[in-house]
C-alpha cells in the first residue's frame, strides 16, 4: 500500500500512535477478508463487504495523513 509513501510509512508507525493503530487495523482487516475469501474462515458475503468498506476507509484515513505530513 502507498509504496511512495514508504519511507513516511516507516517513520509515523513509529511517532505517531493514532497512525499505527489505523495502520495495524488495515492490516488486520486486509488478512481478515483473505481468509474469509479463501475459505480458512467462514464469512458471508455480506460481512466480507463490511470489512471491505472498513478497510477502504482507514485507507483513505492513511492517505489523508500522508498527504499532510508530506506538504
Amino acid at each position: 500500500m502507498f509504496p511512495e509513501y514508504r519511507d513516511q510509512i516507516s517513520l509515523l508507525k513509529t511517532q505517531d500512535a493514532h497512525f499505527a493503530r489505523l495502520f495495524n487495523r488495515h492490516n488486520e482487516l486486509d488478512h481478515d477478508i483473505h481468509n474469509m475469501e479463501a475459505g480458512i474462515v467462514p464469512g458471508t458475503t455480506m460481512e466480507i463487504e463490511r470489512l471491505k468498506k472498513e478497510k477502504l476507509h482507514l485507507k483513505d484515513q492513511l492517505y489523508t495523513i500522508l498527504r499532510k505530513t508530506r506538504a
